[in-house]
């Protein structure tokens, strides 16, 4: 799977894609990730890629051009199947998403940052917009991130344990279950007994009573969907 991001601060993207199980997918050759420096498709000498808004308003907005020159170039060179735009009033970002996302080949990520991007790029060019939830950061990078991080762990191959991310929380509706490590014992605190009962069907049995409970305890709106 491949993954152009476009960004006006593409430093702020080293680390995230350098370490961990995003490094291992692109060594491994699962995952290419491509990171474009905005400011190089820039009409002007001063590379800026932004300008006041038309009506008036705080804050500077991101220009059409530097976007289109950089999504055509990219479009011009292979087929994409989405073209996302991180924003807060965008689809919010949840585990079925990632699910279906996970599934296809190319994807054109672009960053906002400012006021955002003028609505043009937004009309003509964005295929999805996604939230990673209800408040607002200073620009697109991090959401871009986490976007790409539930993508890639979800792509065959990449994690060492082909069912972890089915276990995951909300795979299947409901939050996860509590887990343990040894020691089976601490400071008088053990473990429940049935998961040294090595009787899978109860321990399964118990692992779904326990995600049904956290569920209602703490998210109670997924039982409710």
């Amino acid at each position: 799977m491949r993954f152009d991001i476009i960004t006006v601060l593409p430093g702020l993207l080293d680390s995230p894609f350098a370490h961990s199980i995003l490094q291992r997918a692109q060594q491994k050759g699962l995952v290419d990730i491509h990171v474009h420096n905005l400011r190089d498709y820039a009409t002007n000498k001063h590379k800026s890629v932004d300008d006041y808004p038309y009506g008036g308003g705080s804050g500077m907005v991101m220009q059409i051009e530097p976007f289109a020159a950089c999504i055509e170039k990219l479009q011009a060179e292979r087929q994409y199947d989405e073209v996302i735009y991180m924003t807060p009033d965008g689809k919010t970002l949840n585990q079925e998403i990632a699910n279906v996302l996970s599934s296809i080949e190319n994807v054109i990520i672009l960053c906002g940052h400012y006021k955002g991007i003028d609505q043009r790029i937004r009309d003509v060019f964005v295929t999805k917009e996604i939230s990673i939830g209800d408040y607002v950061l200073s620009g697109g990078e991090l959401p871009a991130a986490i976007l790409v991080d539930a993508i890639v762990r979800l792509i065959p191959g990449v994690l060492s344990d082909e069912t972890s991310a089915l276990s995951d929380s909300f795979q299947d509706g409901l939050l996860d279950a509590p887990i343990y490590t040894r020691p089976a014992e601490w400071r008088g605190h053990r473990i429940p007994e049935v998961l040294l009962s090595g009787h899978e069907a109860k321990i399964a049995a118990w692992r779904y009573e326990q995600q049904l409970k956290r569920t209602e305890e703490r998210r109670p709106d997924l039982l409710n969907d």
